[in-house]
């Protein structure tokens, strides 16, 4: 006689159940890392290749080693309040070093970078992945249901653990202490952890890749004006500084005072962000979120017909959110143009900025007025770029047929995410520009006046759209290429910034769109440069236009 068990209800037993949610997982992070490790090696370049030109000869850190004078005007430059809103709180000032100088001034810039790269590389492989329909394929396979998120944090993990390493290389093979080069490194990779976690748990509760970054980068934005009111409020941080990730890495004190123990926080927060993501995604529904959708009205207003009202919808939160964090960024850098004659003898030891502390104290200002005028319309660049190629989005996921389908034809619907394209991107930049107008008005600032910025935003505007222009050119022809407009982007911005440093020739530096851009505000714009830029920008927007004329939909 033989017995029969009968497994519970589902077919198999909880243990089977629990173990096979994370079925596939390896193999995952195997298909991940082959798919991004052009992106791996990019970023990890950029960071090296920071480091590398700060350590340089003519360095911006290096000439600080045998220059006991130069490090006391730096630390006098990072002890006023301005500096510890955009720097931290400033640790090792009395006896600043060369190593401190590296933990106080880069530690905030590298957690903001490396949560950016975590954020969007968590949300791209778990909610997009969903919202694309590409998940449900990977799930029918043998794959777990926690698998994707699963795989997607290793990922971050190997990545983060790369530039680590990678980073503290540098630093020893510069000659700073190894233990505390480690520890700065290890506390940058908790934190680009913590905030990828973060997104994680946006993922599980938002409907949309586009909103489960907004949240995470909302999230990220205001542990980082908490960290800033925090170190406002008390020297070496108050008590609201210990609710950020970013202080919790610049509370180690490397190079200083050496401690370990701020790293657990990073630690604990990650598991535990990681613990309430695998909740929230065993209690939702796959491709749905937690937050409820708001419907819609049942009736659409006369203005939302078209491919052009649709593009609106679907850009303008991104345009508004964008332009209201950048422009509060720019406010307050706005507000310190008045200081920069007061950080001249400073400023003037780094090569960045060197050539722009050489004249008066107006031309200073004027000078540095510019260069963050550049940074403003590097920002509304990235915004274009991210917006431009949206519809390769729309392709692979199917909108684009659908919309397609109705009486709109093709280059009538992609014209129109163009224009609002260049429209937002026009917004993030003026916005930037205003709001560090408004910042240097607030101050009593004479040396630029209103006049003087409305000039700089206008200058900068053609090398804006040449890079919408090539966006949609790109997506025109080559719609699998979209890397080549980030690629022509991170050069620009290493030209921006290192250009002085590395000694690059013109030919290298003109790859740049805004080398082409006069110091508006110092030697007065070259309008036929700027023309010459706009016409760039209508060639590349008439030749996308042409070729995603010419090839089928989807071709992606």
């Amino acid at each position: 006689m033989s017995a029969v068990v009968t497994a519970p209800r589902g077919g198999r037993t909880a243990a089977s159940s629990s173990r096979s949610t994370l079925t596939g997982t390896g193999r995952l992070v195997r298909f991940m890392l082959r798919r991004d490790r052009l992106r791996l090696v990019i970023w990890t370049a950029v960071v090296v290749a920071v480091y590398a030109a700060s350590f340089a000869p003519d360095g911006e850190y290096e000439v600080l080693r045998d220059d006991a004078e130069a490090r006391e005007k730096r630390a006098l430059v990072l002890s006023a309040p301005v500096m510890t809103m955009l720097a931290g709180p400033g640790y090792g000032l009395d006896d600043y070093t060369m190593g401190a100088a590296v933990a106080n001034e880069l530690i905030l810039w590298l957690v903001l970078t490396l949560a950016v790269m975590s954020i969007l590389q968590v949300v791209r492989h778990t909610r997009s992945e969903e919202e694309s329909s590409r998940a449900e394929l990977v799930r029918a396979g043998v794959v777990g249901r926690h698998a994707p998120p699963v795989a997607a944090m290793i990922v971050v993990t190997i990545w983060n653990v790369v530039i680590a390493a990678a980073s503290w290389a540098v630093f020893v093979g510069m000659g700073l202490p190894a233990r505390d080069s480690f520890a700065m490194v290890a506390g940058l990779a908790l934190a680009a952890l913590v905030y990828a976690a973060v997104a994680l748990v946006a993922a599980q509760a938002m409907e949309s890749g586009g909103g489960a970054i907004g949240v995470a980068f909302a999230v990220l934005g205001g542990t980082y004006f908490v960290r800033t009111l925090g170190d406002l409020q008390e020297r070496h941080g108050g008590a609201l500084s210990w609710f950020s990730p970013i202080a919790w890495v610049q509370q180690t004190r490397a190079f200083v005072d050496l401690r370990w123990w701020p790293l657990a926080w990073c630690a604990v927060a990650a598991v535990v962000l990681l613990v309430v993501a695998g909740m929230l995604a065993s209690r939702r529904d796959f491709g749905a979120g937690l937050v409820a959708v708001r419907p819609g009205r049942a009736g659409a207003r006369p203005f939302l017909r078209g491919p052009v009202a649709l593009a609106w919808v679907r850009q303008r939160a991104g345009m508004l959110w964008t332009a209201f964090g950048l422009g509060v960024f720019w406010l307050a850098t706005g507000t310190i143009l008045e200081q920069v004659p007061e950080m001249g003898e400073a400023l003037a030891e780094n090569p960045l900025y060197a050539r722009m502390m050489a004249g008066t104290e107006a031309e200073q200002i004027r000078a540095f007025a510019g260069m963050i005028g550049l940074f403003a319309a590097t920002g509304a660049a990235a915004y274009a770029i991210v917006m431009g190629t949206q519809v390769k989005a729309d392709e692979e996921t199917g909108r684009a047929e659908l919309v397609l389908a109705r009486p709109v034809g093709r280059v009538r619907w992609l014209a129109a995410n163009t224009l609002v394209t260049l429209l937002g991107a026009v917004f993030v930049l003026a916005v930037g520009i205003l709001a560090m107008a408004w910042g240097a008005e607030l101050t009593g600032l004479e040396a630029v006046g209103p006049g003087d910025f409305a000039r700089l935003g206008v200058a900068y505007l053609p090398a804006v759209a040449v890079y919408a222009g090539l966006a949609v050119a790109v997506h025109g022809w080559a719609p699998r290429a979209t890397g080549v407009v980030w690629a022509v982007f991170g050069w620009s911005l290493a030209v921006g910034i290192l250009a002085d440093v590395l000694g690059l020739p013109d030919q290298a530096r003109a790859l740049s769109p805004f080398w082409w851009v006069s110091d508006v505000l110092t030697e007065g714009a070259e309008w036929g440069h700027v023309a010459g830029l706009a016409g760039v920008a209508a060639v590349l927007l008439v030749l996308g236009l042409a070729g995603f004329r010419r090839r089928d939909v989807p071709s992606v």
